[in-house]
């Protein structure tokens, strides 16, 4: 009979064959993957970036900005003459671009407003096929006063399918962030049926859905599974009616539940630490939060 072979079963056998436990951990941390969001290290350079990326053993970095600049698609870094130096840059630190984060709002209602936010959805959809990130980034993002929610929806998936459309044959996935008003799963699950398109999937944020939702991730998962195409973490304190970012796995935020729940249901892609510093620079710098961040999350999917 044969066995069947999985990371417990291996680590088991590993330490009664004795190897030792550093060794063992590094070996089963050296395939962990592990982004962070630009968000974080808002005045960092692009070397910098990089620099200390590869330093702390991430090997995926999600662009949300680029010193104070949102729109990617204004940096030199991206522009066509500077390409094949970023992308060897990448290379040289053994890093992708796992995604890029736009700002573009599905819900707008104003044909002006709404064709703006498309028109930036499109152009990050350009600019990730350049870089060869597998997704863009945007927010579902409101409900409007006075509108029915069935309106508000379908208007969303029209969007959706619009940037869906675009992203046609380029490698690159639409996803809709579990953002904003958005964060329940099963509103995020009837979008995506409403959509229908392979080049639309979920970004899940887990901590809307866990601190604002109150679902547990198992749960958030199991309705969502089909869609999710990356994560974001970050862990926070509750202080009254808001929330406190702290470092991973020192807040109330089930992280490490919502990592077990991934590995064990065969999520293949990136574990990313959105840290919001440059809307927060209040928390833990960037020097401190990825670092720990990096070998939290090794912990808890060599403990998954």
């Amino acid at each position: 009979m044969k066995h069947q072979w999985n990371r417990r079963t291996f680590l088991a056998g590993a330490v009664a064959g004795g190897v030792a436990p550093a060794g063992l951990l590094a070996a089963a941390q050296s395939k962990a993957r592990i982004s962070f969001s630009t968000l974080g290290c808002p005045k960092w350079e692009w070397k910098t970036i990089l620099t200390n990326a590869a330093q702390w053993g991430y090997n995926g970095i999600e662009l949300r900005g680029l010193l104070g600049e949102m729109d990617l698609t204004k940096r030199p870094e991206f522009q066509k003459e500077r390409l094949a130096e970023t992308m060897s840059q990448l290379q040289d630190k053994k890093l992708r671009v796992v995604g890029l984060g736009s700002s573009a709002r599905m819900h707008e209602a104003d044909a002006a407003t709404r064709a703006k936010q498309l028109d930036e959805g499109k152009r990050f959809l350009d600019l990730a096929r350049q870089l060869k990130a597998p997704f863009v980034r945007v927010f579902g993002d409101k409900y409007i006063q006075g509108e029915a929610r069935e309106v508000t929806l379908d208007r969303i998936a029209e969007s959706l399918r619009t940037l869906g459309n675009h992203a046609a044959g380029t490698g690159v996935t639409v996803l809709l962030e579990s953002h904003g008003d958005f964060y329940q799963s099963a509103t995020l699950r009837q979008l995506m049926e409403k959509v229908g398109m392979k080049t639309v999937a979920i970004l899940w944020d887990a901590h809307h859905t866990c601190v604002s939702g109150k679902e547990k991730p198992e749960d958030t998962y199991r309705e969502l599974k089909p869609y999710v195409r990356h994560v974001h973490l970050k862990d926070s304190k509750t202080q009254g009616e808001k929330h406190a970012y702290v470092l991973t796995g020192e807040g109330d935020v089930p992280i490490r539940e919502t990592v077990r729940t991934l590995v064990r249901s065969g999520y293949q892609g990136y574990y990313n630490l959105e840290w919001e510093k440059a809307w927060q620079p209040e928390i833990a710098e960037p020097e401190v939060a990825f670092p720990h961040f990096a070998k939290t999350i090794r912990e808890y999917l060599a403990a998954s």
